[in-house]
Formats: C-alpha cells, structure tokens, sequence
C-alpha cells in the first residue's frame, strides 16, 4: 500500500519550480536547457575530452542536465561510477555564475552542495568553488561608461550611487579581453541564458534598460568555440536598442544550424513576459549553409530551411516569407518612404509635455497626448510644419498587445488607438501620424487602409516588441487614396492564395472600418 502511494506523488524537479531573480534573469526549465541540448551531436557525451561551459550560471541547469547525459554516454568506457563522476565534474564541467547567490545555487544544483570542498559534495573538490567560479568585477569607465557593457557610472550601477561591497553586474564573462583565458583552455561546447538587460536609472532620464545579451553571444563568438547555444530575448530579429551591427552580424552567419523562435515567451519560460518573445539557438562552426527555423507560437509549430539574410530584419513567420516576396516584386514605394509614416515624436512635443488647458489665441494648435487634448502656440512647433494644416491619420506609438504577444487564441489586433487629426491638431511622442493628405476623404481612405488585416498583418512582421516605428511601414505599400482599399482587393492585387490568405485571416483581429474616432 505504501509503494502505490508513493509511486502517485507527484514529485517535480526542483529546478522548474524555482522562482526567477527578476524579468532580466530568467530561470531555464529544465526541459528547455534539455531541448537546447539535444541540438547538439549527442556522441559529444561520449567522449571523456569534451569539455562544456556555461558562462552565465544562473541555477546550473544546463551543467546538471550535461553532467546526466554524460554519466550514462561514459558508462563503458568509465565503467565504475565513482571514477566516472569525478572525471566528469573535474575535467568537463565548468561554469561562471553571474551572482555569489547564483553560484551557491548552481553548486548544489551540480555538486549536491554550494561547497564543493565539504564531505556533502558528491565529488570533493580542493577548493569551495569547484569548477563555478564567481568574481565580483569592476566596470572599467572611460569617459563616463563601461568600456565592456557601455553602461553609464550616472546610472545606480556606477561607482558614486553604489555600496563597492554590493555586487556591481560587471559581468566576469563579458568584462575581459580574452574571455577563452578566464579558464585558460578551449571548450568545445557554450551554452547559456545569460541576463537579458541591464536596468539604469540615470537622473533626468528615468528609468530604462539596455540590452546585454547581446554581450554575452559576441563575447562567446570571440573564443571561435564550435558549437555555441544561447536562448536570449528574440527582439534582435527586427529591433532594440543599440543591436543593428548585431543583429546583421546574426543574420549574416552561415554557421547558424538552428534556431526555435517563441513568439509569445510564455509558451517557453511558463508566466514569464518577455518583450517580443524568446529564441535559442545553435552554431555551428563547421557548419555552413541554410538556417533548420522553427516557429512556435500556442503550440502551433511550423519548421522550414531559410537564408537568414534574405531581408535586413528576419521574418520571423515561415508562412509570410511568401506574401512579402510577392508585395516587394511590385517595386511599390512603402508607408516608410517619406510622406508616409512620421518620424518618433512627430511634431517635436515628448510624451511629457503639458500645454495650455486653454486656447488663448487663434494661433493656438490642440495637442493630442495620452493625457487629453491641450493647446501650443503654432510658432512652437518646430517639426513638420507642413503637415499642421492636412488631415492626419494618428496611431498610438503603443501596439495593442502587451510585450507584443498574441492572445489566447494566437491572434494579434496590432494598432491600437487610431484617429483622423484635422487640420490644426497635433499630437506628441506617445502618437505617430500616417501619409497626411489635403482632403478628410483621402484621410479616411489611408486610416481604413492602416486598418485592414492586410496592412497590420505586414507591421506585425516588423515588430519586435511594444513599440511601432517608421521601421515598421517598411514591407506596407503605398496605395492609391483617391479610393478606399479592402482586404478582398488588396489580396487580389498582390495575388494571394487561399493559404495565405487563410494564414493572415487566421492571425489578425477584424477591426472595423469606418469613422474616425475623432468628434473633435
């Protein structure tokens, strides 16, 4: 009776039930560190020389999973498990934590004990470290930032705003010249969920982010090791800050054997958002050819070979690839072209300007901010000054899901607030405005065209995260406004078939076209 009980505990793996450190420092599941592995050539655990890193230690999931598959890959030629399991976690297995709290957990996740020197370690080691080692770094500045990660010493990282006993996440892995020297050998094998951002708050600017995960795979490219795998944020397919060399130095590496692309993040780290959704990937460098892509997005799968550089950003929707070759065999100029849509902050005003409550003059321009409308003086504008008099198709700068995820039926409704500005009417930062045109009719025929399924099904393979940009318009092409536009015309111009278009109706919400939601 006592066996039967126990065989129906559910008894889970402590390391999927742990709670993440912060949205920046993702916990892997230890089945997604095991999908990540099995990418590579298995016989690689059979062989005593491998050696494996993981150069972002977090709860030494990775290393415990590497360390499974070796003991059972080394069994006939180690063939005493002791002997076996102190060859392995002494000559194969090596890890940096990117916190001291990080390196106690990884050590007993791999060791059964945060001190591998103690008799609890299942190998004793010499030393309280093992092979996962943590050193609390300095950032090195020059002029003002870290000439590793570029963050500012302004921010709550610098050496002015923080404890010098705190830890400072200047990373070891990526604040050293020669990365392969920190261990002083050569791996054959890096894999890793290194921190995604780092978080700053510099005075007068807020709060922000800059990405570091970046970081962390050119750092691991510099040591030219031949398989390399990280899962990191997917916003560097089209977007983020400061990643343009590397997203080109990405999409422009043959080596690239596989990438497995989350759209909605929560299908890969359960409850977790993370903006624009999370990928992981393998190279390989003796490899060279076309990229094995897998699309996943609410258990919806689809894999195909693809030329990572075909475009300047990766689409990241096997089925779209398609639909855009046949819009661009047109030549059409597209909504990003100038005259369509406006640069950020289309007239100048932040997000945080306040205007007059009142109108003291007829000179005065209403000034639409997320806030309501309030009032400028015209002679203060000082950006696009042509379009003050034209009528205005507005969309929210905002996309309309949050951290750019589908809902629970994988559909995305992609623009949020949408308004017509009539001559006279600006808008600020949070806004950007769309091809204004001289007639409120030829208005009304641009903002029913942003509306159709077609057209937002085009942004949506831009976006790579919350925020809409001019970027975005760059596979949306221009139209004849003299006339209103439907899906079923637009479908039968570009030539679409039932797949796709069944695929693009499948994806974006309707919206209704319309009025322009401007009683102004």
């Amino acid at each position: 009776m006592a066996d039967s009980i126990f065989d129906n505990v559910y008894n889970p793996d402590v390391l999927s039930c742990l709670a993440n450190l912060s949205s920046d420092e993702v916990f892997t599941p230890p089945s997604v560190a095991n999908a990540m592995l099995d990418m590579l050539p298995q016989e690689l655990f059979s062989n005593p020389d491998t050696k494996f890193l993981d150069p972002a230690c977090k709860s030494g999931v990775f290393l415990r999973e590497i360390a499974k598959r070796l003991r059972d890959g080394l069994e006939h030629q180690i063939p005493d498990l002791n002997e076996r399991m102190e060859h392995i976690f002494k000559n194969q297995i090596y890890g940096i934590a990117i916190t001291e709290l990080t390196s106690l957990i990884s050590r007993r996740s791999l060791y059964c004990s945060a001190y591998p020197d103690s008799e609890y370690s299942v190998v004793r080691f010499d030393n309280s470290e093992g092979n996962i080692r943590y050193r609390n770094t300095n950032h090195i500045w020059v002029n003002g930032k870290c000439k590793f990660c570029n963050i500012s010493n302004k921010n709550i990282l610098g050496e002015k705003k923080r404890n010098v006993d705190l830890e400072s996440h200047a990373y070891e892995w990526i604040h050293v010249d020669n990365p392969e020297e920190i261990f002083n050998m050569k791996f054959d094998v890096i894999i890793a969920n290194p921190p995604y951002q780092l978080k700053v708050n510099e005075a007068g600017k807020g709060l922000g982010a800059i990405p570091i995960y970046n970081k962390f795979v050119t750092q691991m490219q510099k040591t030219k090791t031949r398989y390399m795998s990280m899962i990191i944020p997917a916003r560097w397919f089209s977007g983020g800050v400061g990643l343009d060399d590397f997203r080109r130095i990405m999409l422009e590496n043959n080596h690239m054997k596989y990438i497995v692309d989350y759209i909605d993040s929560k299908d890969c780290f359960p409850g977790v958002d993370v903006n624009g959704g999370i990928c992981y990937f393998l190279i390989d460098n003796l490899y060279s050819g076309k990229c094995n892509y897998t699309s996943i997005c609410k258990n919806i799968q689809t894999t195909s070979y693809r030329d990572l550089n075909e475009f300047d950003i990766f689409i990241r929707r096997n089925e779209a690839v398609s639909i855009i070759h046949k819009i661009k065999s047109l030549n059409e100029k597209t909504l990003s072209s100038p005259g369509g849509c406006s640069p950020q902050t289309p007239y100048g005003f932040l997000s945080t300007y306040e205007g007059k409550s009142k109108r003291t003059s007829d000179n005065d321009c209403e000034l639409l901010s997320s806030r309501g409308w309030s009032y400028v003086d015209k002679n203060d504008i000082q950006k696009s000054t042509d379009t003050i008099n034209l009528f205005k198709p507005m969309i929210s700068k905002l996309s309309c899901e949050h951290a750019g995820n589908p809902d629970k039926n994988g559909m995305f409704r992609v623009l949020s607030r949408m308004e017509i500005l009539k001559p006279k009417q600006i808008c600020n930062q949070s806004y950007l405005t769309v091809c204004p045109r001289n007639t409120y009719e030829e208005a009304k025929n641009v903002y029913n065209y942003l509306r159709t399924k077609f057209v937002r099904f085009l942004i949506l393979q831009t976006l790579a995260g919350m925020n809409l940009s001019i970027a975005n318009f760059k596979f949306v092409p221009w139209q004849d406004f003299s006339k209103s536009w439907t899906d079923e015309e637009l479908y039968k111009k570009y030539d679409l078939t039932d797949e796709e278009i069944s695929f693009i109706e499948s994806l974006i919400k309707p919206m209704d076209l319309g009025g322009d939601n401007n009683a102004r």
